[in-house]
């Protein structure tokens, strides 16, 4: 049973302006994919868009295809080196498999500006562009997380979070006990206590 003051529910932190405008943002792309895949149709034919459209999907997974074999054969190299007692020999191409993926992932997408962007992101010299960025990002972000949190640990942030951010399960309250003794007197089945 529970009393007192209500359970307090902690303030919804404020979303980004990112997240707050990527549902608007990916309505507007699909929009424009549409429009932009019936203006080409328009100019030459369907069976133009329905080819392209094929294209896309077959050479995006052969370009999945390739970039996973890659990571999987880097992945089996770095493990025998490590075996072996080597030191493992950082890659040339930090992120290069992941951002090869996502591009065949965007070519295999439907639509003529998500194969340019896939395309581009096939580009050695704009993938270590994006890669760069994509990791000075995020090392800000772990940099901000840290000096919020005030500990200085990432992992101490999270722990903070916990605390303060019941997962639902903890409900905040009195507990009041239904079997205290009664003023009146002692009840015959609780245990005696000796007199002073």
């Amino acid at each position: 049973m529970t009393t007192g003051a209500s359970p307090t529910r902690p303030a919804r932190p404020r979303r980004s302006r990112v997240l707050r405008f990527l549902p608007l943002g990916i309505a507007a792309w699909l929009v424009l994919e549409i429009w932009l895949l019936t203006v080409v149709a328009g100019a030459a034919s369907g069976l133009t868009v329905f080819l392209l459209l094929v294209a896309g999907v077959v050479l995006g997974g052969m370009v999945i295809k390739h970039a996973g074999r890659r990571a999987f054969r880097e992945l089996s190299e770095a493990v025998q080196q490590q075996q072996s007692g080597l030191a493992p020999h950082p890659s040339e191409r930090g992120g290069g498999n992941a951002l090869t993926m996502l591009g065949g992932l965007l070519i295999i997408l439907p639509g003529l500006i998500s194969d340019a962007l896939g395309l581009l992101l096939l580009v050695p010299p704009i993938q270590k562009a994006v890669s760069r960025t994509a990791e000075k990002t995020f090392e800000r972000k772990v940099r901000e997380a840290a000096a919020r949190s005030g500990q200085g640990g990432f992992g101490e942030a999270f722990q903070q979070a916990r605390m303060h951010r019941p997962d639902g399960k903890v409900v905040q309250g009195e507990v009041i006990r239904d079997d205290e003794r009664p003023a009146r007197g002692p009840h015959p089945d609780d245990p005696q206590l000796p007199p002073r």
